[in-house]
């Protein structure tokens, strides 16, 4: 953050964690650290996030937010990382790649309790190092997604595929328990995945 930038507010904390995917390192304290890192980076400017107040939201020492992460700036990178789930998310053809999308979506956030996209939503209109998490997602998700399309404005078509994979999750975040949550991720695409398809072919 430039020194004549003023601080954002931070706005009300929600136990709906924004994150990407987990380590899958269960028990040692990582997946929580990225948790309250996700939250810190998301909802605060960079200037007052510390490592120690990382610890503390996850639980753990400050020496172990180290050991896994080393510094601020190495685990904020971490944090704006959005390769893996981008990649994970348009590993199918073309033609099935709408349901491929809304499944995986669907049964990460069952799996992890967190949204492999989400986190990025948490950063718009802040000015600070934050822009790193939209610079990222741009070029990790929405470029990615862009240059594997065929046909026309598939610039176009890339960015509102990724506001129905945004929806999706914003959607089932704030309906925790609602009818979304009963649903199998295979009927969720049946009545999601068309539109998106529809995008991916440019029809």
């Amino acid at each position: 953050m430039t020194s004549g930038q003023a601080a954002v507010p931070a706005p009300v904390r929600s136990d709906t964690d924004p994150g990407d995917p987990g380590t899958g390192d269960p028990g040692t304290g990582r997946d929580a650290i990225l948790r309250a890192a996700r939250r810190a980076f998301t909802q605060r400017p960079y200037a007052d996030v510390t490592i120690r107040g990382i610890a503390a939201d996850a639980g753990v020492s400050p020496s172990l937010v180290v050991k896994h992460f080393g510094r601020k700036e190495e685990l904020f990178n971490t944090v704006a990382d959005f390769g893996p789930a981008a990649a994970e998310l348009f590993d199918a053809p073309l033609p099935v790649l709408g349901r491929h999308m809304v499944v995986t979506l669907v049964r990460h956030r069952r799996a992890l309790q967190s949204d492999p996209l989400l986190r990025v939503v948490f950063s718009l209109g802040n000015r600070d190092e934050r822009s790193l998490l939209r610079d990222r997602f741009q070029e990790q998700v929405t470029d990615a997604l862009a240059a594997r399309l065929t046909g026309r404005e598939r610039t176009l078509r890339a960015e509102l595929i990724a506001g129905h994979l945004l929806g999706l999750g914003a959607t089932l975040g704030l309906h925790r328990s609602g009818a979304g949550a009963d649903a199998t991720p295979e009927h969720l695409a049946d009545l999601y995945a068309p539109a998106l398809q529809a995008l991916i072919d440019g029809s």
